[in-house]
């Protein structure tokens, strides 16, 4: 399971005060905390109007950089942006998106295929998110075609299916997980990734909910996640559902995080089943 720490985001009211002033400690301690759970790829997110965001995704790349030498998912819909903080990384970057919408497509893809990136795709287009998994998945096809006609390849493309608020929209899980399983049957080669939160939005005791969904989605197909990699309860529902799956092989990352203490307060020995 890849994880993209989703901390570093501007619209996090603490993270848009740390850009403001400049906080570059700030900025640096969320990076290497995120790096040392085990974080995949770093979010990176300025959240700010469209004329300071390219100096600010810098500020950012930069500051993460000099601490941390995970790669970066550069997270913005501005181009411009884009083109800028692209030149600033040192490793190839992920793109947080593109999607059915033509004005991504034409601008943010060129971008991706240019430098070889691995790109996030929404299942949404310039309409609406579409309501049922049959919908999302046409979308889905028109991105994928359009990625291969300019040289990107099916597998590094991570679908996001669009988990949408559950309180709102009651089978809004059922068809994040019908819409992984309809692309991964027909695109193997195809990968999958969400953000948790926005399903228990509006919601008490959200993060059962965010496990929730996790736990459903991975047993989908969905092999990576835009999560908080600090979560200590998240990670182990990823160590467990993976050894579940049979995607452990004799247990070893299980019994690895087990001696890390990442099931502190958990039965840590092995025994006979209670009778």
């Amino acid at each position: 399971m890849k994880i993209i720490g989703e901390k570093i985001n501007g619209t996090r009211k603490r993270v848009a005060q740390a850009i403001a002033e400049r906080d570059a400690e700030f900025i640096k301690d969320l990076a290497q905390k995120q790096a040392e759970a085990g974080s995949t790829w770093l979010d990176v997110n300025a959240g700010t109007h469209p004329d300071k965001e390219p100096d600010d995704l810098v500020w950012l790349i930069e500051n993460i950089q000099s601490v941390v030498d995970v790669p970066l998912s550069l997270d913005s819909a501005n181009p411009k942006a884009l083109q800028t903080a692209i030149k600033a990384v040192n490793k190839t970057p992920m793109i947080n998106s593109i999607s059915g919408e033509p004005d991504r497509l034409e601008k943010i893809l060129p971008i991706v295929a240019e430098h070889g990136c691995e790109v996030i795709a929404l299942a949404l287009d310039d309409k609406k998110i579409p309501e049922t998994f049959e919908k999302r998945m046409e979308v889905i096809e028109k991105v994928l075609e359009a990625a291969r006609a300019a040289g990107v390849p099916d597998n590094k493309v991570y679908v996001d299916p669009l988990a949408m608020t559950i309180a709102t929209m009651n089978q809004s899980a059922v068809i994040a997980c019908d819409t992984i399983r309809a692309v991964h049957a027909k695109h193997p080669e195809v990968h999958f990734t969400m953000g948790l939160s926005n399903i228990s939005f509006g919601l008490p005791a959200r993060k059962q909910v965010n496990r929730g969904l996790l736990i459903l989605a991975m047993q989908a197909g969905l092999d990576s996640a835009i999560l908080d990699p600090l979560d200590k309860e998240l990670q182990a529902a990823i160590v467990t559902t993976e050894l579940l799956l049979g995607k452990d092989r004799h247990c070893l990352n299980y019994l690895k995080a087990s001696r890390k203490g990442l099931f502190d307060g958990e039965e840590s020995k092995g025994g006979k089943t209670a009778q």
